[in-house]
């Protein structure tokens, strides 16, 4: 296998699981990320020769859990571990291992890393930092940019949350029924965190290869709805992930390009999530307690209830924004409902929605392509070509820059 491109987004979906049954083995945050790191790092030495193995969640708990134990024992002086070639042989003991663990063990492990790390002796931006980090595996510069802070402050955000934890002995057991309604918004926000790592792709095959965070997302929202079934803002989430999620054969053209929801062939659209996700949202709405997930279900379910574009409710979608620009105020927010008032009263009243996001949103990619468009659609080439220009350079992947590169071209050909 010379493309080696595949390993990355394979160890990515592991990573909740193995950092889980990590944690769970050594109690330890430190040591259980050091020790996915180090699977990781034998994984790219020996997954291009042998070929991924059957299991690759097992295969690296399997190493992590060796190559900690291996550290532990150097430190304490006691006997060492077969040496690195005994190992990595790993063909026979994946499948006996893999036969072994517990499935359930898996999801219980997760859960019980995301209530760890949203504990209520760290703040909340703590919280959400350190899950980011140690659950989805981000790195602390995309983190950084997710919270508009710089990198250097996001690294001591990260470090003091982990010592925090280690200096308050947090219990790596999951918590009781308490506990558990403490902290269920973070672990929620956690969650929806998580399924958006591996749902939010820029291409097919990286979709493709990170679809288990997806799915295990969705199985966790399952999962606390279970804990707290009257609970209208987990039946929110669940809908949420649910009506996202169904239009995931949809995202990508044949050349595995991405296309626009406007765009998107519905007839791909699974019918199925699609209706489990709509009773969620219409039972969550008869507990006339909205909030946030329930809000942006809300949104999706109209999408979803279009049979095509032109057909969606647009003056709907920026009354349910308006309702969550009060429950959640925030200029990414305010910027998700100018592309609806666009739609609804033109280019121009959005445009005066956005002008005063400018400095909050400098650095956002997406401010600078809505602009853009809607510069574009009010004949003002030159202010357009220049929001262009700028949204290019804050792209996160190539088909970011694609799409933006695609406006540009139509500028340049008019």
């Amino acid at each position: 296998m010379n493309d080696l491109g595949w390993i990355d987004p394979v160890l990515g979906a592991a990573r909740p699981q193995v950092m889980g049954a990590l944690l769970r083995y050594f109690r330890n945050l430190d040591t259980a990320e050091e020790a996915f790191q180090e699977a990781c790092l034998r994984a790219l030495k020996n997954w291009p020769q042998n070929g991924p193995p059957r299991d690759p969640a097992a295969w690296l708990i399997l190493v992590g859990r060796n190559a900690a134990m291996d550290q532990v024992r150097r430190q304490s002086r006691m006997t060492e571990l077969p040496d690195e070639t005994v190992l990595s042989n790993l063909d026979d003991a994946e499948a006996s291992l893999a036969d072994r663990l517990d499935g359930e063990h898996y999801k219980d492990d997760i859960l019980r890393l995301l209530f760890v790390c949203c504990h209520p002796d760290l703040p909340a931006t703590q919280q959400i930092a350190l899950a980011l980090r140690i659950v989805c595996g981000l790195s602390v510069k995309r983190i950084a940019q997710a919270f508009l802070v710089g990198e250097a402050a996001m690294e001591q955000r990260i470090t003091r949350a982990k010592a925090r934890i280690g200096a308050a002995g947090v219990p790596f057991e999951t918590p009781g029924a308490p506990e558990r309604a403490e902290r269920l918004a973070a672990v929620a926000a956690m969650i929806y965190l998580l399924f958006n790592e591996g749902y939010s792709s820029s291409s097919s095959r990286e979709a493709e290869a990170r679809t288990p965070l997806a799915e295990e997302a969705i199985w966790l929202a399952r999962l606390l709805l279970r804990l707290f079934p009257a609970e209208p803002e987990i039946m929110g989430l669940t809908a949420l992930m649910l009506l996202q999620r169904s239009r995931a054969e949809a995202r990508f053209d044949r050349d595995g390009n991405l296309v626009l929801l406007e765009d998107q062939d519905r007839s791909l659209w699974s019918q199925p999530r699609i209706a489990e996700g709509l009773a969620l949202i219409d039972k969550a709405m008869r507990h006339r307690r909205p909030g946030p997930y329930q809000i942006q279900a809300a949104i999706a379910a109209l999408h979803a209830r279009a049979r095509h574009a032109e057909d969606t409710d647009w003056a709907q979608i920026d009354l349910l924004y308006a309702n969550l620009e009060r429950l959640q105020p925030s200029p990414v927010v305010t910027l998700n409902r100018a592309v609806a008032v666009s739609k609804v009263k033109g280019p121009q009243a959005a445009l005066d929605m956005i002008e005063p996001l400018g400095e909050r949103l400098r650095g956002y990619f997406y401010f600078h392509g809505v602009k853009g468009a809607l510069l574009e659609q009010l004949e003002r080439p030159d202010e357009a070509r220049k929001a262009f220009g700028q949204a290019i350079a804050l792209a996160n992947t190539p088909a970011e820059a694609a799409h933006i590169r695609q406006h540009l071209d139509r500028l340049s050909a008019n």
